[in-house]
């Protein structure tokens, strides 16, 4: 069913998530103030523009809203301004618009649910904490080039390239389990050549395979043996360049999870430094410059397991990565804002880069493309695929058949499922029950069609 879809802000985010839901068929109004976006926006995609402050009740009444009307379903809030989204969400609320959804720049709104509630907002969304999870789970599980926390962190999905001395090279599925029968994993996916396919048993991992895998978190370590032998070990060391948001969460999250690990992180500015050394004791901060390399070596960096390069400017993180790796890190991260920097792991030697904004947008496309009990987990935009949660409600057609009975289209396979809190991997001989949680990899085209086995349908 196509929705009516007004998006207040053009920049890489909200430009992003029109030409996303534009594509699926919506009727999108983008509420931009500044004319260079809005004519670029204008110009490149199929939607109506609007000139003004988003956060004006005028500009929305000239984007469609009105209280005697009911023509807008959704309005999407994704500007880099908190008062501005939040006003926007506000005003479309009480214009009668159903569901709203705002970007939220500052951590605090996203602390808890109560501001989003108390707010009237739908979805309060921000990008740093889903992408500071992500930085800690490639850092974690070096040999990763994507990964990404699942069930509550007891599992995860994780994306390995298949190495020249990996094990799982020259070998089918089937023989991988049989040489490692206590690892409990499933090969989703394996990209070849520029081509994906979801794998059979008798299939045979290649050097060079990037495949995509869903395990228990406890085991990623063992996975990673097989594809990465040479990188797996623990983390113990990590450089962090940049003490915002970022930064801080990401150096957050890696000493609450594993308090042993030293994190030294860098940033110039001195009153970033001041505040991030009191709220993390256990950090090493250090005020100076994070491109100095003399500096860099007298901290020990060629002992570094992890180096992340997460200040406020895309080009200098990718330089910054590639100068840690110089130096002896032995993994690489950079974090950008620009979705057209993702494809440089292939032409200079950094292991990740992560995009912020395209976390965000992705987030927002899919919960407008699967709502009620779908939940989007990871986008893998360079093959066209995604993993969606559903949970199986009560009547649903998947409630008491197999794996194997369910048949599920080609192109889609059921990864992990989740019930009473147990987490396993399962067979064909499998049977779902109502309540459980089942994790679905498919291709886009192709995710519709299985979510129609458990009931459920995309917008």
């Amino acid at each position: 069913m196509a929705l009516r879809i007004v998006i207040v802000g053009a920049g890489e985010v909200g430009s992003n998530v029109a030409k996303n839901l534009s594509a699926d068929g919506h009727d999108i109004v983008v509420v931009e103030e500044d004319e260079i976006r809005a004519s670029r926006i204008e110009n490149d995609l199929d939607v109506i523009v609007v000139r003004g402050n988003g956060a004006r009740p005028s500009v929305l009444e000239r984007a469609g809203l009105s209280k005697e009307s009911d023509s807008t379903n959704l309005l999407i809030a994704c500007t880099n301004k908190d008062e501005v989204n939040i006003m926007a969400c506000w005003i479309a609320k009480k214009m009668g618009v159903p569901h709203v959804i705002s970007r939220a720049v500052g951590l605090e709104f996203t602390d808890n649910e109560h501001w989003a509630n108390d707010l009237g907002i739908d979805m309060l969304i921000s990008p740093e904490r889903s992408v500071a999870k992500e930085v800690e789970e490639l850092l974690e599980v070096r040999g990763a080039i994507h990964a990404t926390e699942i069930a509550g962190g007891r599992a995860g999905i994780y994306v390995f390239k298949a190495a020249p001395d990996s094990s799982a090279c020259g070998l089918p599925l089937y023989k991988i389990r049989e040489k490692n029968p206590s690892l409990i994993t499933l090969i989703v996916c394996i990209q070849r050549g520029g081509k994906s396919f979801v794998p059979k048993a008798n299939d045979t991992i290649e050097p060079g395979d990037i495949c995509y895998t869903m395990c228990y978190r406890n085991q990623a370590h063992d996975l990673e043996s097989i594809f990465q032998p040479s990188l797996s070990k623990k983390l113990r060391n990590v450089f962090i360049i940049g003490c915002g948001k970022i930064g801080f969460q990401t150096a957050r999250r890696l000493l609450s999870r594993a308090p042993r690990i030293d994190v030294c992180l860098f940033d110039e500015d001195r009153a970033k430094c001041d505040r991030i050394a009191a709220e993390l004791p256990t950090a090493l901060v250090i005020c100076g410059d994070g491109a100095d390399a003399d500096l860099l070596r007298s901290e020990g960096i060629e002992r570094a397991d992890g180096f992340v390069a997460a200040t406020d400017q895309d080009e200098k993180n990718l330089m910054l990565a590639v100068l840690g790796k110089t130096l002896g890190a032995s993994k690489g991260i950079a974090v950008v804002k620009r979705s057209n920097y993702l494809g440089m792991t292939n032409y200079i030697p950094v292991d990740a880069i992560v995009n912020r904004n395209q976390t965000l947008a992705d987030v927002i496309i899919k919960n407008v493309r699967y709502p009620g009990s779908s939940k989007v987990l990871t986008v893998f935009e360079e093959i066209s695929a995604e993993t969606l949660e559903i949970t199986v409600s009560p009547g649903s057609p998947a409630a008491g058949k197999s794996l194997a009975e369910m048949k599920m289209p080609a192109g889609s396979v059921i990864g992990m499922l989740e019930r009473d809190r147990n987490v396993l991997i399962p067979t064909g001989t499998t049977v779902i029950a109502e309540g459980d949680k089942v994790a679905i990899f498919a291709s886009t085209e192709v995710m519709p069609i299985a979510m129609q086995k458990f009931g459920e349908s995309a917008q």
